[in-house]
């Protein structure tokens, strides 16, 4: 099996691989789910890692005694915290020097940085709030912040903010709904719902810009 297959698998049946990684690790397994959480919204070029599926599985297996939930939460909220703040920075550092001509530099162009930043004003920190519980948008806002040259306290309180909700609900409703039978006989199942309720509201928007812009004057 391949890295991309692995991967797939992993995102599908994160309950399966979960347990190997607890069984083949133990105690370290905090340290795994700390970096895959790390990684996930501190590295731009990784949003399809697990997110909200991760936290509800973790917190479903908390609930059969093979996390501590508290230690559980205080991982991922850490993790989840350090990561936007890495994200951040690479934004603010290399966010306007990409090369226009280059894949990166399409996806993030300076005009786009210019509404980002226009977005960013308007809607304030709730949007890193928001942006917490959005696959994908969730790894890319923070980068966008940075870049847009939004200001690192006002950054770091929304980052603190949207962490705390994210980890706390998430991985609370897998500690509370996961283990109830119809769930965990259809766990991959929910999972699936959970992303995509999740891109759902992106989703929407995207299709309302879309149509808001073709629509003629």
């Amino acid at each position: 099996m391949d890295i991309i297959q692995y991967l797939i698998s992993f995102i599908l049946h994160i309950d399966v691989h979960l347990k190997e990684i607890i069984d083949m690790f133990g105690i370290w397994s905090y340290v795994i789910l700390f970096l895959i959480v790390f990684v996930e919204t501190g590295v731009v070029i990784f949003p399809f890692l697990p997110g909200d599926s991760l936290l509800f599985a973790a917190g479903a297996f908390a609930a059969t005694g093979a996390f501590h939930i508290a230690l559980l939460i205080v991982v991922f909220f850490i993790a989840a915290v350090l990561g936007d703040t890495l994200n951040y920075a690479i934004g603010n550092k290399i966010g306007t020097s990409i090369p226009q001509d280059s894949w990166f530099g399409k996806i993030i162009d300076r005009e786009k940085m210019e509404k980002a930043e226009a977005f960013f004003n308007k809607h304030g920190g709730k949007t890193i709030v928001i942006a917490r519980f959005m696959p994908f948008i969730r790894t890319f806002a923070p980068f966008v912040a940075g870049a847009s040259s939004m200001h690192y306290r006002y950054f770091l309180t929304y980052n603190i903010v949207g962490a705390a909700l994210w980890v706390g609900i998430c991985t609370m409703l897998g500690y509370l709904f996961g283990n109830i039978p119809i769930i965990k006989d259809n766990f991959s199942t929910v999972l699936i719902a959970i992303v995509f309720i999740s891109v759902l509201p992106a989703i929407i928007a995207w299709l309302k810009n879309k149509f808001t812009a073709n629509k003629p004057i």
